[in-house]
């Protein structure tokens, strides 16, 4: 290879010329538009079909971004897997669905179902959770309970209330003399059970005392506890306390043994963790689960094809093969990838196509830097400068031909809805882009700019009544591929490019042949 490479990605970072809410476009990034003004640069697609997802109207997301920069290949995804699974029927006909659902069949025991309660398809989405409550019944389960995690992020910022009327109007058309359903528990997101990378085991404990034991603040219903804890806290829906659905003083859905539970989120990141506290036998130390009933458990997918975490799960995931540190790895040239927790799992796990471990000891050399606990909008540049040090110090070494990094403050600072916050996160990470710029100059590195999908690039949206609301989820724009090089420049192909074809640009930059499954390259 001529040159080593460095690829940046500014997580929820996208690219529009919107005003509203655009807090990309309001930051002073002069770095940013440096590059724009003097580099080749096009923007190119990060959601949809670009990313394996059903539709153009299905928001890209950090894991299937991921995957397909680090595959240079379009793998059907998360929601679309689990469509194509439920609308051939397969899901029903897993030995993991008959195994779950014929239990309490027998036992006539509870199912429940644990999951994010939305149509973001981030996540998870309703559907797949409406769809195996009529299969239940169908079945002959008799008794279902669902335990509701709220969004608010993935979708506007304080709709749970839409969800959960349809869910009770589902539930209410479903039950009669032979099928008991009703949500037993709930929280928000953000403060029960969907911590991830093990940041936060307190939240996961949290979730755990709510959903498994009944434990908590009791409320009637999850309408009248969402109604009553958004009052008290004026918190949006992501962060809204944990509750109890009770009656006559007692939890309507804490779990006993012979019931059988299954988390309906499809994406990986957010549901390890609980995955791991079911699954865990008696040396699960991570925090007191207190008695544990005896339960069979299984995901909506496996979130981890390398640990196997769950045991059980209903529908296979993508066999992602021929990633790019595949191709680095044949060809000999190592490589370096650093990022904060909150996104560490992104830039190895998800960009060596769901892979936990590494392709080869000897070539990938990994670094993460703990994110702090706390509300990202309090320290909006997070660990960007540490990130920087490190992509500078293995640029200095000489040891690598391709280094990673990924600046999660555009994607995790515009989830929390601050503006102000928001705007200081992209100019953080413009700061240490300069610093990045610098040193590819002096060690002779080519840089390319781009990001996973986009966030900060929206934070505002018009309401059904044209009232302008917070925007905390994803948007569906595109992104920059930036390429920077101060001895050339690299002149890109006209057309309609995506994620997946990073992959193969990166490796006509280092003089590599591409997999014959790969995109194509955006270079000329």
């Amino acid at each position: 290879m001529k040159k080593p490479v460095v690829l940046v990605v500014m997580d929820g970072v996208g690219e529009t010329p919107e005003e509203l809410g655009n807090m990309v476009k309001k930051a002073t990034t002069p770095t940013l538009d440096e590059f724009k003004a003097t580099c080749p640069w096009q923007c190119i697609k990060a959601h949809g079909g670009a990313v394996g997802l059903p539709t153009d109207d299905d928001m890209g997301n950090s894991e299937v971004g991921h995957n397909a920069l680090g595959c240079g290949q379009i793998y059907s995804q998360g929601a679309k897997l689990v469509n194509e699974s439920i609308e051939s029927g397969s899901i029903y006909q897993s030995a993991t669905w008959k195994d779950l659902a014929g239990s309490v069949v027998e036992k006539g025991t509870t199912l429940h179902f644990i999951g994010l309660l939305s149509d973001g398809n981030v996540h998870s989405n309703i559907s797949h959770l409406i769809a195996m409550l009529k299969e239940a019944k169908k079945e002959g389960v008799s008794k279902v309970r669902v335990h509701v995690l709220l969004d608010g992020r993935d979708v506007p910022a304080t709709s749970a209330p839409e969800y959960i009327a349809q869910l009770e109007s589902v539930l209410s058309e479903l039950n009669d003399g032979s099928f008991d359903g009703r949500i037993a528990s709930g929280g928000g997101r953000m403060q029960i059970t969907m911590d991830r990378y093990q940041a936060n085991w307190p939240m996961v404990k949290a979730g755990w005392d709510v959903h498994v034991h009944g434990e908590g603040r009791y409320f009637a219903s999850a309408a009248e506890a969402v109604e009553t804890l958004r009052a008290e806290t004026g918190a949006i829906d992501q962060d809204l306390p944990a509750f109890v659905i009770a009656e006559n003083g007692k939890p309507v859905g804490a779990m006993q043994d012979g019931d059988s539970v299954i988390l309906f989120n499809f994406r990986g990141d957010r549901a390890l963790e609980l995955s791991m506290a079911f699954d865990g036998d008696a040396s699960f130390d991570k925090f007191d689960r207190g008695a544990v009933p005896q339960v069979k458990y299984a995901g909506m997918l496996e979130y981890d094809g390398d640990l196997h975490i769950p045991h059980k799960y209903l529908v296979n995931p993508p066999q992602i093969r021929d990633t790019l540190t595949e191709l680095l790895v044949a060809a000999g040239i190592k490589e370096y990838a650093v990022s904060e927790t909150q996104k560490y799992g992104h830039v190895t796990y998800f960009w060596n196509g769901n892979r936990s471990g590494k392709v080869s000891e000897e070539l990938e050399d990994y670094c993460e830097i703990p994110s702090d606990v706390r509300s990202f909008d309090e320290c909006p540049w997070m660990k960007a400068t540490e990130i920087a040090d490190k992509v500078i110090e293995a640029m200095q070494s000489h040891q690598y031909g391709f280094i990673r990094c990924n600046f999660p403050n555009g994607d995790m600072v515009g989830h929390t809805g601050n503006l102000y916050a928001t705007e200081i996160a992209v100019e953080s990470v413009d700061l240490e882009l300069a610093r990045i710029k610098k040193v590819c100059d002096a060690e002779g590195y080519i840089l390319i700019v781009t990001a996973d999908h986009g966030n900060s690039d929206q934070m505002l949206e018009k309401n059904k009544k044209g009232k302008i609301e917070v925007r905390t989820a994803h948007s569906l724009n595109p992104v920059p591929f930036i390429i920077y090089d101060k001895d050339e420049r690299h002149e890109m192909k006209e057309g309609a490019f995506g994620l997946a074809n990073v992959a193969p640009t990166v490796a006509q930059l280092l003089e590599l042949k591409p997999f014959d499954s790969w995109e194509e390259s955006m270079l000329k």
